[in-house]
């Protein structure tokens, strides 16, 4: 007979990883334990077979299970209004940054339909909702820091206020990424942010880890940290 999704996931789970994995995504507390590696292996197969009815009947009793369903979505061979549609409909199921990251860096249909998942992202780069906004902004960060799209990608960022912790860090490490790309750009929107301090400065903490970074900007981005 064969095995459900949830069967398999459980024979997958790691104990010691999954208290480790547990750690890094406070409030979630129905983890499993099963590695991003070995779900990226049942992903690409559940990609291959009825995705469709595979989509429709997901449960989300683990972790695990919604994290298959953002990573087989990735996987899918379809068009892209059809991909479109299994997005929007996922993202209400995004409730931690692990699931939501892993979800945007599985979606590189983006790379080919940039025109189309950018129009689509509009009212996500809007919302009140914190994962979802965040879903929006990590969005950009992944496919749109580039000379077509960097100018909107700052205005966006610039205007994603929430007081949701996970959306500042998103905001913070996409500014970060931004300047090792656009340094002069971001450079000059640094200087005259409205930012909140706390997002402001974690964007200010990301660059100078950046190994991408020379010293000599590093210290002066030292001296624009506010207090």
């Amino acid at each position: 007979m064969k095995k459900t999704i949830k069967e398999r996931l459980t024979e997958l789970a790691d104990e010691e990883y999954r208290q480790f994995h547990s750690k890094l995504i406070p409030g979630t507390d129905n983890v499993l334990g099963v590695r991003l590696p070995r779900l990226r292996e049942l992903a690409k197969e559940q990609a291959k077979g009825d995705w469709q009815d595979y989509l429709l009947t997901a449960k989300d009793d683990y972790y695990e299970e919604t994290m298959l369903q953002a990573l087989v979505i990735g996987h899918i061979k379809t068009d892209i209004a059809a991909t479109l549609h299994y997005i929007a409909a996922f993202v209400p199921k995004i409730n931690n940054w692990a699931v939501c990251d892993s979800f945007c860096s599985s979606l590189k249909i983006t790379k080919k339909y940039q025109e189309q998942v950018w129009e689509f992202l509009q009212p996500y780069l809007v919302s009140p909702k914190e994962f979802e906004l965040r879903f929006g902004v990590v969005m950009l960060l992944n496919y749109y820091i580039e000379d077509k799209y960097i100018d909107q990608v700052i205005a966006h960022l610039d205007n994603a206020r929430h007081e949701g912790y996970y959306v500042k860090m998103a905001v913070a490490w996409a500014l970060s990424v931004c300047f090792v790309k656009y340094q002069e750009k971001t450079m000059a929107y640094l200087q005259q942010s409205t930012l909140d301090n706390f997002t402001y400065n974690k964007a200010l903490q990301k660059i100078l880890e950046s190994y991408r970074v020379n010293q000599e900007t590093k210290d002066l981005i030292r001296r624009m940290k506010r207090k």
